[in-house]
């Protein structure tokens, strides 16, 4: 490892001058021991008194690696390995590469380099103890900018030990500034290959092997959400989650809450996390991944606490970094659990620099038109679509078969595959979750990825034709065959607001994030019924009463429920979760909530409905609304509600959430209603709880000063408000000729409604479809001075235009 005529290492006193200790160096110091070295070392140095955990460590610099190459004489050799080198040859550049890390290996070290090493090693077992292992990673002068983060593209050597193991590993680290990989994103990004250096990283061994780790981005990596904390994780080493070998737990904690003092987590997702990295039993800096057991698999990696602690760090460090930034400064951050002494550690940050760099005054929806069966789904990544021939890669020695355009299909990706995923349309993966490497460089790629499918590669075969549509919420679908959309692009700085406050109809939590960035005064409808539908599964009363289900039925409740404290505790946390991820989108705005109203043939369409729903002939009509919270057949199905909005505003702290009573016939339901809330913790008023009642009956417009002095306001429901001014049945087709919002008749109600609101002093506006299917029915509520309308999203861009010109020639302003 060094020149036999020099001294030996051990009479060679080192200086320290290649070695610099983690407290010595900050963020201005990334050209002399690059950017995660720097990183440790500001957050070492800056934070660790504030409470952040960083494992100590110290960086052997940029300058021992000039000085290696010195030595060595090494330079032009180097440059005449990589010259004339044609990135797009993957076999040219494999040669190349290897050639390239030999002869940097080759070099091995000068006595003065090893003597620094091996005296800081000591210094860090003085610290630690002798059992002390350490993690030697890579810290390149050009890696994790805000511009590029070279993510993945160097070495790193885990659980080192013995100062002979930790110079060779320096040494590995050192040449894997050429790897394959590496060469080929300099390239792609301007950087010339010997102007970049490599410091390295060596620091007390986080043992995540024993425990958990994963990886934290203070943004939402999708639409750019800058108000969340996305936490993912999984059992073992890091690197599984990483590269997307395994689908990982994920958590979300809202910001302006959690620094209010609200500590709770927003929303959760259990992953499969069917296998675990750990270390080699045949060498222990060797890994390898092993199966998880099935308690591992249903249960997540981190409990509620630990996720909140690992928030607490991550909201400290963008706080920090975005203070010397002058601007805020999303990151991505790598967090560890101990399996030794039980603790959370964070082993690296990174300025994010994919979603922060989003314009989010532009807006882009891609609409789909006409599709093909599902092949497949998984999570989404990049609201895009793309499509063309598939090309499943089953190893990387296939890789050369890729023809630009394809849309790559694979058990997962690695680094390595670089070249390859750049030519790609789309990415579609079985493994990985929204922080693997796929979705990574996809999001850096500009290009749409479905990860985490289970099985693509058994289901989609070379030279099928699919779309691959991230465009559709969390979840990501592939489509057989060719798919028709629309892509729709508006420059959200010059679009003109109405004075008329226009809010959005939204009942799916998984695009509420997204949607947010649509030009709106917040939610005038958010439906429960679909988070009722899709995430919860079981009718109410059903997890209370399994009892009078079938032996399938209990079964499945069982297994639906298995992962919480009880059936009731399930159906709160999913439920608050699901409103609360779309109360915290819009946050402070105001957004209102509907208390659920299925009709009985739908409630009986849940999983144990048909035990609880009697028959009836008309139930659009039926029991219904308001009408059944407190009636002893619902009332207890009510609480579970009830609950769950108290959570959400108490817990979560999303106090933006107004409630709203949908179908109420009669004053004296509504007293019934209002008393029974107040009953069960949601008293009108309190916390300044607002509750608003939907204007669908002729009843509530003929009695509306009565009705006015038990809510807060009103909500016109125009579909069901049609329907019983006309006396049509909206879901009989045979009628549907006869069902018109635009009737005079309609629209002399609508109008008593918004002037019995108004001389009542209540906020008025409607939720209903009219606004959004007919642009007239929009200008006439204008007129009237209705105070907000509540669109489907993707009328909210025409419609803003359409009122704006209306008012101004109205003579109306902006508020």
């Amino acid at each position: 490892m060094h020149d036999k005529n020099q001294p030996a290492p051990s009479s060679v006193r080192g200086d320290g001058r290649y070695v610099r200790f983690f407290s010595e160096v900050g963020i201005e110091d990334v050209p002399l021991v690059g950017g995660k070295n720097a990183s440790l070392g500001e957050m070492y140095r800056e934070l660790t008194a504030k409470g952040l955990r960083v494992p100590n460590g110290f960086a052997v610099t940029a300058e021992a690696y000039r000085r290696v190459l010195d030595d060595a004489g090494a330079w032009d050799a180097l440059k005449a390995a990589l010259e004339g080198l044609n990135p797009d040859d993957v076999d040219d550049l494999a040669r190349r590469a290897a050639r390239a890390r030999d002869i940097v290996y080759g070099a091995g070290l000068p006595v003065e380099v090893e003597a620094d090493i091996r005296a800081g090693l000591a210094r860090l077992t003085d610290e630690y103890g002798p059992d002390l292992s350490v993690a030697v990673r890579s810290s390149a002068t050009a890696e994790d900018l805000p511009s590029a983060s070279f993510a993945g593209q160097h070495d790193t050597y885990l659980n080192v030990q013995g100062p002979a193991a930790v110079l060779d590993a320096v040494r590995h680290c050192f040449a894997s500034l050429f790897t394959d990989r590496a060469i080929r994103y300099r390239i792609d990004n301007g950087f010339d290959h010997f102007k970049v250096f490599n410091s390295v990283a060596v620091m007390k061994m986080v043992r995540s092997d024993l425990a958990a780790s994963g990886v934290i981005f203070t943004i939402d990596t999708e639409t750019g959400f800058e108000d969340v904390v996305f936490i993912t994780g999984a059992y073992g080493l890091g690197e599984n989650v990483v590269q997307g070998a395994v689908d990982p737990d994920e958590f979300y904690v809202f910001k302006p809450t959690y620094k209010a003092g609200k500590r709770a987590v927003l929303k959760r997702s259990l992953g499969p996390k069917k296998i675990k990295m750990i270390f080699s039993s045949r060498g222990r800096a060797t890994t390898r991944n092993i199966p998880t057991d099935r308690k591992e698999r249903e249960k997540f990696c981190i409990t509620d606490a630990e996720a909140l602690a690992l928030a607490g760090q991550a909201i400290a460090i963008e706080e920090h970094y975005s203070a010397k930034a002058g601007a805020r400064r999303p990151m991505d951050i790598e967090w560890a659990k101990d399996g030794v002494d039980g603790e959370l550690y964070i082993v690296q940050a990174r300025p994010e620099t994919v979603a922060s760099r989003k314009n989010r005054n532009v807006v882009e929806e891609y609409r789909v038109k006409k599709h093909g069966p599902v092949k497949v789904e998984g999570r989404a990544v990049g609201a895009k679509i793309a499509f063309g021939k598939a090309r499943v890669i089953e190893h990387a020695s296939e890789l050369s078969k890729f023809v630009p355009g394809e849309i790559l299909v694979a058990d997962t990706t690695s680094p390595d595959w670089g070249t390859v995923m750049k030519s790609a349309a789309g990415i579609v993966t079985n493994r990985g979750g929204r922080t693997c490497h796929a979705a990574i460089v996809a999001r850096e790629l500009g290009i749409p990825a479905i990860v985490g499918t289970d099985q693509a590669t058994h289901v989609i075969r070379t030279g099928d034709l699919i779309a691959v549509s991230c465009a559709e919420g969390d979840v990501g679908k592939v489509y057989e065959g060719e798919i028709d959309f629309d892509v729709v692009k508006t420059d959200l700085t010059s679009l003109e607001r109405p004075a008329t406050h226009l809010m959005m109809n939204v009942g799916n939590p998984e695009v509420a994030l997204g949607l947010s960035a649509l030009p709106n005064d917040g939610v005038g409808l958010a439906r429960m019924e679909f988070i009722i539908s899709e995430s919860i599964k079981a009718h109410p009363m059903a997890l209370i009463h399994p009892e009078k289900l079938d032996d399938k039925e209990r079964a499945e409740i069982a297994r639906l429920t298995a992962h919480y404290p009880s059936p009731r505790d399930f159906f709160v946390e999913r439920l608050s979760e699901g409103v609360g991820t779309i109360a915290a989108a819009f946050y402070p705005k105001p957004v209102i909530v509907r208390m659920s109203d299925f009709k009985s043939n739908e409630y009986a369409t849940l999983l144990g409905g048909r035990a609880f729903e009697g028959k009836e002939e008309n139930p659009m009509i039926g029991f219904r609304g308001a009408s059944r919270y407190a009636h002893p057949n619902y009332r207890e199905g009510f609480a579970l509600e009830c609950a769950a909005m108290k959570r959400v505003r108490d817990e979560l702290g999303l106090a933006n959430v107004k409630l709203m009573i949908p179908f109420c016939r009669r004053v004296e339901e509504a007293e019934r209603v209002i008393a029974l809330m107040r009953e069960l913790g949601l008293e009108r008023g309190k916390n300044g709880l607002e509750i608003y009642v939907m204007c669908e009956i002729p009843n509530n417009v003929l009695l509306i000063d009565e009705f006015s002095k038990h809510f807060d306001g009103f909500s016109i429901g125009s579909n069901d408000l049609t329907q019983l001014t006309l006396g049509v049945d909206r879901d009989s087709e045979i009628v549907a000729f006869d069902f018109d919002e635009r009737d005079a008749g309609v629209k002399t109600i609508i109008r008593l409604a918004i002037e019995g609101a108004k001389r009542n002093g209540r906020h008025i506006g409607i939720c209903g479809q009219a606004p959004s299917d007919y642009p007239e029915m929009a200008e006439f509520l204008v007129r009237l001075g209705i105070d907000s309308i509540s669109l489907n999203p993707d009328t909210v861009l025409h419609t803003t235009t359409r009122l704006v010109e209306l008012e101004k020639n109205l003579g109306r302003a902006r508020r």
